[in-house]
């Protein structure tokens, strides 16, 4: 998770002035780094860390950064990096927990350097991109979308249309996309690889920013989305031959004190038969908000067993941010 201060990316990846129609180092100047720090006791602290390192994007004059959320979720204290080597202070505003989202604004008045919310929808194929972390155009590579379609993470997550972009940044969380207009088009949230004659190929996960304009109102008066959370059970899962397997289970979870183990298989949600990740989350989330009974079928020791679980909010398990 944490990113080191001295890294930069050969010549050959980054990113040509000439090469693109906007002011590439103006732009790259709204990139900061970030580094959080978490308390001990938090709950994402199992699978994250309590220490936090990537990157976010200003994305107006005022100090409003927008970053992976993953980089400030449960953070006591947040230093954000910038073009003019100050670091300065933050403090975490939101998280979407659905587009995976976070905003964080400066501690510090001032007028920053800001990229303006382009349009992720209009994007295609083959279009140049600039993937971007914090320092420059040594820290950036040039990039292409390589490709626009679902994704499901084993934490409970699914993006209807990624973005997917290579080559790859090394260093990808909270990673500024860049667009031809010089705007902003998504935020790096992972590493992916996909072999191709056998060898292994990277590309970076990128969250749309099209998922952020109808929430950013509420992220911003009330630190999350509008409307009743989606349930929550607490297990991590993965994909094994058309065959849902829990991988892994939150501490203190619902599906933890429902008696869901590792190993399980998860063969249907209610009525409805699940094969893949997307399809068990659309099932649970179509059951009712968070709170709802979700009764699974799980096949466990050679024999299937029914087991309901009642969901969460996953917000409610969360450290929340101290107050500034």
């Amino acid at each position: 998770m944490s990113v080191s201060s001295d890294w930069e990316l050969p010549l050959s990846a980054q990113p040509k002035p000439q090469d693109y129609r906007y002011d590439l180092d103006l732009a790259l100047s709204a990139v900061v780094s970030v580094r959080s720090q978490v308390p001990e006791n938090a709950f994402t602290v199992e699978t994250l860390g309590v220490q936090r390192a990537g990157h976010g994007v200003l994305i107006r004059p005022d100090g409003l950064v927008l970053t992976i959320g993953y980089l400030i979720t449960e953070a006591e204290t947040i230093w954000l990096g910038f073009a003019d080597g100050r670091t300065r202070p933050g403090h975490a505003l939101a998280y979407d927990q659905q587009s995976g989202f976070g905003l964080v604004q400066v501690l510090d008045h001032g007028e920053f350097p800001s990229l303006a919310l382009g349009n992720s929808s209009r994007t295609r194929l083959g279009d140049a991109v600039v993937v971007a972390g914090a320092g420059g155009r040594s820290r950036a590579v040039a990039a292409h979308i390589v490709a626009k379609q679902e994704f499901a993470g084993y934490w409970e997550y699914l993006l209807e249309e990624a973005i997917f972009t290579a080559p790859s940044h090394p260093n990808w969380g909270g990673a500024a996309v860049i667009g031809a207009a010089g705007d902003l088009i998504g935020i790096g949230s992972l590493q992916v690889e996909q072999a191709s004659e056998g060898r292994p190929v990277h590309f970076n996960m990128v969250v749309p920013i099209d998922l952020l304009k109808s929430v950013l109102a509420d992220l911003l008066s009330h630190g999350r989305p509008a409307g009743p959370p989606r349930p929550w059970l607490g297990l991590y899962a993965t994909e094994v031959e058309d065959r849902v397997v829990v991988a892994g289970i939150a501490a203190k979870g619902p599906a933890r004190r429902a008696g869901i183990e590792t190993g399980d298989l998860i063969l249907a949600v209610g009525n409805g038969e699940v094969n893949n990740l997307a399809d068990m989350y659309r099932r649970i989330w179509a059951l009712g908000p968070a709170g709802a009974e979700i009764p699974l079928a799980i096949y466990r020791d050679g024999r299937t067993v029914r087991i309901v679980v009642k969901s969460g909010d996953r917000a409610d398990f969360l450290v929340k941010p101290p107050q500034h």
